[in-house]
């Protein structure tokens, strides 16, 4: 049996390796470029008033500047436009030198001497992410900043009248929170573009404040979004290589209506195309360079400020963060074209195909198609250049002379910026007032470029595939032929809409005629987010493509498409397969916050068994054996699901609010916009299906992470023992009574006054050494015995003499030195290592508020909001009470069998409330260790 739960949970936490590794590691190498500084970074701090650096002592506020632009600022006279970098979680203000020192290098070549001053502010590193207590702290000191930033400007004729905030991880959640402070003038701030900002919910929830702060947020942009329709904000997701904040979650909830909200990957992001880490997304040279091309087209020039029209900002952001078309933001082109008559230079192409490639000798060239003989066969006109110069090159023809076109009409604007080429799609249907189309090849500059043109039916191109189902596990595989007699095909792949879906797309290209083309360029176009990807090919080629999604489609209709962009006269052979190691990754990706959850349920049905044998047996389980046994989905997820069915139903509902309870805890929205509703969203009953597995993880964690608890313990008991004189009781380790007390109550004054975690901490440690102590106990007796005279195999087998069990009864009727006095250690390190394995549960929860504490050490010893005050007594009490219980006591114990009935309906109680809200775990389990702790007095 023991061999058994061996290779099950071998097996189990082999499969979360395997997801682990996946979600850590298996994604594209780091292909951002670096961001160098050419001068020596200097950072100097910016004068605040006396109150705000008396209020705020940790935090400060500092002006980027490099070589002779910081010489010339060292008095803090400013010329630039504003723009304020706040830094995430455990971040650096020192992060701002890549933008400031590109923005600097930028502006050297600007006329006018536009440029910039960054500032940043030093949230002195605190760890936000996982303490909330600090976010409303750093939001009024943000608010400060702002207005002593402004104030630098009051020498000029046109100050500045707002700042533009730039925000890394949880700095940009911070900015958007300025706005719930009620004292906030929303005229300060009109543009924020976040970077890996977890806005729809916080990666994990350790503490009640973090979420109040999330809910006052979100509230504030839902309920007044008419109010803060002019505030824009660009969030910008890191793509699969950031796994600590997915990209699912730094979509903003607003409105589907508000245009001025903009939630988009960075694989997305035009000229950019590369996935980035946690912290790589400051850096990234190519995503650094798409911000300041954005803020320098923002400067009104008038003002030689940020633009405060909500209309122009938006046509930047577009033109920079989304589709980049060949026309600067502003531009216009209602006004029809003028063109040279040169009958030369004019070709008029009557084949459904142009390929042109041009000549060294820079000449004008246009070539000319006409739209009445394909209006009715054809759908789409699709042109693409490798010329990537910002200029027009595609027009509609007003007025025809003989061969050429004399005016015309830009249509360029929809040009579309892929990383080898441009390319356009023109629907015929919207091209009514024109009678011809007439394509740019000109390169009077000499540069050689090549042009692929042709007319497209939609129908013809367009193909659909069933991708495998999930649980195929890459066993079969949906396969298609493009036989490419065109420049452009899509494949719908039809039911890839969730996130828990993970393929191995196989793109296999071959030619019959071996010359040069243009490259390949596979896309995978997710209609319902911004979250495309593009893989760049040589032709011929095998290429693999990963096939996920960030976000899930709500309606559960189409998925997502595969766009072609071919070489022509090729075929394409697509193979896409389940991938399994992908699938493992996405899950924990999405629903990882949950294994914790079933960890702790684990640990806490653990006990339960352990107390259930020691009310049926007067014994303790080995402690493996009981974590083994706590893996009990049919009683735990069963339940919970049917409960989750239960809700669907109204007159249940009602039942419930009714009660006051709060709503059931699933996961944050994998839906864009989806949090702006706050409904529940249909197409999330996959989570419960893979509670199950979830549990399977939760066990294995469970199960190997407390075998390396008792491994700990005895290496640790070995370096203890010569310091401790030899035992031989059960009573080892105890407390008195009068220590016990004077104990529970410094610890209790020292988490009142300085840190609850830190007590807490304490009283695991009281613990501990009790554990240990009944460790040494264990070893010596058992050395001890196996060099007496007398050899009793009953202990080595396992069983044990009658007589134990009627001694064991009476409180000294056991002898000091044997077979007895060994099995009642036992039994009482089985039990100790149980309740120390589940007690390491609080100790972790609670960590991040002790870190910030440390950390905070030299401007305040007490920790202020404690997330840990509501439960510190009771906790401390547990702790201490369990120190000197035994399996004599328990069994003695009149509320032993009640307590024995606790630990399953609180595991079914915590899956339902505590997956979103991981504080709550703690309270679960003191709700069991209360009882449990009492029967020791009663």
């Amino acid at each position: 049996m023991k061999l058994a739960a061996v290779a099950f949970y071998g097996l189990a936490a082999g499969l979360l390796a395997v997801g682990l590794r996946e979600l850590l590691t298996g994604f594209e190498e780091n292909r951002c470029s670096m961001t160098y500084m050419f001068e020596y970074p200097e950072y100097r701090r910016v004068a605040l008033p006396r109150r705000v650096a008396r209020l705020y002592p940790a935090y400060g506020l500092y002006l980027y500047g490099e070589g002779v632009y910081a010489q010339e600022t060292r008095a803090l006279k400013l010329t630039g436009a504003p723009v304020l970098f706040l830094p995430g979680n455990a971040g650096s203000y020192k992060q701002a030198r890549s933008l400031g020192s590109v923005a600097l290098r930028k502006a050297e070549t600007m006329e006018g001497g536009l440029h910039f001053n960054v500032f940043t502010v030093d949230f002195n590193e605190e760890l936000v992410a996982l303490y909330g207590g600090s976010l409303l702290r750093q939001t009024h000191f943000l608010h400060e900043s702002i207005k002593a930033i402004l104030r630098l400007y009051k020498h000029l004729k046109t100050p500045p009248q707002s700042v533009v905030l730039v925000g890394h991880s949880m700095g940009g959640v911070v900015a958007r929170a300025l706005f719930t402070l009620p004292r906030f003038n929303t005229n300060l701030v009109s543009l924020i573009i976040t970077q890996a900002s977890p806005h729809l919910a916080p990666v994990l929830a350790l503490d009640p404040y973090l979420l109040d702060f999330y809910s006052a947020v979100r509230q504030k942009w839902v309920n007044q979004a008419n109010k803060l329709r002019n505030v824009t904000v660009l969030s910008v997701g890191g793509g699969y290589r950031d796994y600590q904040v997915r990209s699912g979650l730094t979509s903003l909830p607003c409105p589907p209506g508000d245009p001025n909200k903009l939630s988009l990957v960075v694989t997305a992001v035009p000229r950019t195309w590369v996935s980035t880490d946690h912290l790589s997304i400051v850096w990234c040279k190519e995503l650094v360079l798409a911000t300041v091309r954005a803020f320098f087209d923002l400067i009104d020039p008038e003002t030689r400020q940020f633009t405060e029209n909500s209309e122009k900002k938006l046509a930047v952001l577009n033109h920079h963060f989304i589709k980049h078309p060949v026309r600067l933001p502003g531009e216009t082109q209602e006004t029809p074209v003028s063109i040279s008559d040169l009958p030369d230079a004019w070709s008029e192409v009557n084949t459904l195909r142009l390929a042109y490639s041009t000549p060294k000798e820079g000449q004008p060239k246009f070539f000319l198609f006409a739209l009445s003989s394909r209006r009715k066969a054809y759908s789409h006109f699709y042109c693409r250049s490798n010329n990537l110069e910002m200029t027009s090159w595609v027009y509609g023809c007003l007025q025809k002379n003989g061969s050429s076109c004399v005016f015309a009409a830009d249509l360029s604007k929809g040009t579309e910026l892929l990383p080898p080429y441009k390319v356009l799609t023109l629907r015929l249907s919207d091209l009514s007032s024109f009678t011809h189309l007439f394509v740019s090849a000109s390169n009077l500059n000499g540069k050689q470029f090549t042009v692929e043109c042709e007319w497209q039916r939609e129908e013809s191109q367009t193909l659909s595939v069933a991708v495998p189902h999930v649980l195929s596990f890459g066993l079969t595989s949906s396969d298609v032929t493009v036989n490419s007699s065109g420049l452009l095909h899509t494949i719908k792949l039809q039911h890839f809409h969730q996130v828990y879906q993970a393929f191995r797309i196989n793109v296999a290209s071959q030619c019959k005629v071996q010359k040069d083309r243009l490259p390949s360029v596979y896309r995978i176009k997710v209609p319902w987010f911004r979250e495309d990807s593009l893989t760049t090919v040589s032709v011929p080629s095998v290429t693999e493509i990963s096939g996920m999604l960030h976000t899930s489609r709500p309606d559960n209709t189409s998925g997502a498409l595969l766009q072609l962009h071919t070489a022509p006269n090729c075929q394409y052979k697509v193979s896409i397969r389940t991938s399994l190691p992908r699938v493992l990754g996405q899950i924990l990706r999405f629903c990882g916050h949950m294994v914790p959850v079933y960890t702790a349920v684990t640990l806490l049905l653990a006990c339960g068994g352990q107390v259930s044998s020691i009310l049926k047996s007067r014994r303790a389980a080995d402690m493996s054996q009981m974590v083994g046994k706590g893996l009990q989905p049919h009683k735990v997820n069963l339940p919970v699901y049917i409960l989750h069915i239960a809700l669907s139903c109204s007159c249940f509902q009602e039942v419930w609010s009714m009660l006051f309870l709060p709503s059931m805890d699933t996961l944050p929205p994998t839906f864009p916009d989806v949090a702006f509703h706050e409904e529940e969203t249909p197409g999330e009953e996959w989570v419960h299906l893979l509670s199950p597995l979830l549990y399977i993880f939760g066990a294995a964690v469970a199960y190997w992470g407390s075998t390396l608890l008792r491994l700990v313990i005895r290496l640790i008991s070995l370096v203890l023992a010569p310091l401790h004189r030899p035992s031989v009781s059960r009573d080892c380790g105890t407390l008195r009574l009068r220590t016990q007390l004077l104990i529970t109550l410094c610890l209790t004054v020292m988490g009142g006054t300085s840190c609850g975690a830190l007590s807490i901490f304490a009283s695991f440690l009281f613990h501990l050494y009790r554990v240990l102590r009944l460790q040494m106990t264990e070893r010596y007796l058992r050395h001890m015995l196996n060099l007496a005279p007398r050899k009793h195999k009953e202990a080595e087998n396992g069983t044990i003499d009658p007589e134990c069990l009627s001694r064991s009864k009476e409180s000294n009727g056991t002898p000091l030195l044997s077979e007895c006095a060994l099995q009642e250690v036992r039994d009482d390190l089985q039990l100790h290592l149980c309740l120390s394995a589940l007690f390491t549960l609080p100790v972790m929860l609670s960590g991040p508020s002790l870190i910030h504490w440390i950390r905070n050490l030299r401007y305040s010893t007490q920790l202020n909001p404690d997330p840990c005050w509501p439960y510190i007594v009771p906790l401390i009490f547990v702790y201490m009470l369990l120190i000197n219980c035994n399996t004599l006591k328990l069994s003695n114990s009149k509320l032993l069998p009640l307590t024995s009935c606790l630990p399953l309906p609180l595991a079914i109680i915590m899956v339902t409330f505590s997956p979103l809200h991981l504080y709550r775990i703690t309270y679960f389990l003191l709700a069991s260790l209360i009882p449990l702790a009492l029967c020791c007095l009663l």
